[in-house]
């Protein structure tokens, strides 16, 4: 049933990874190792497998977590990336790559949300058969 509404925060979490993978490009966190890249394809993989396991909700809530705790990590590593990078204090000069972990990271808690609420109203209906 992919017209829930935790699809809608799954989507805008992939989304944002998307985002994240696209203006990551020229964040250089440990020397030349991808690390943004990958964990941003890893991280849209992820949410394309929870997006489409909707009958499954246990392994949808644990996808969700596993998305929740690489995105909690590349807020720390983009965070770490930003106190390192030379300049001033310039909004645009410093980028806003650290937004969009944060953001999936809250899409991501909302759409857990409404999976347990999807369980327990799946659970009571059982219980009335």
């Amino acid at each position: 049933m992919l017209q829930r509404i935790q699809t809608i925060w799954i989507l805008l979490s992939v989304l944002a990874a998307v985002f994240l993978f696209i203006t990551g490009q020229d964040v250089e966190v440990f020397g030349g190792i991808p690390v943004i890249q990958v964990a941003s394809v890893v991280l849209v993989l992820a949410g394309a497998f929870s997006l489409f396991s909707f009958n499954n909700r246990k392994r949808q809530i644990l996808l969700n977590n596993f998305s929740i705790i690489i995105n909690a990590l590349l807020i720390g590593v983009l965070a770490y990336w930003l106190q390192n990078l030379s300049g001033g204090i310039d909004f645009p000069e410093k980028g806003i790559e650290p937004v969009f972990p944060l953001i999936a990271t809250i899409c991501l808690f909302l759409a857990n949300i409404y999976i347990k609420k999807d369980e327990r109203l799946v659970k009571s209906v059982d219980r009335l058969r």
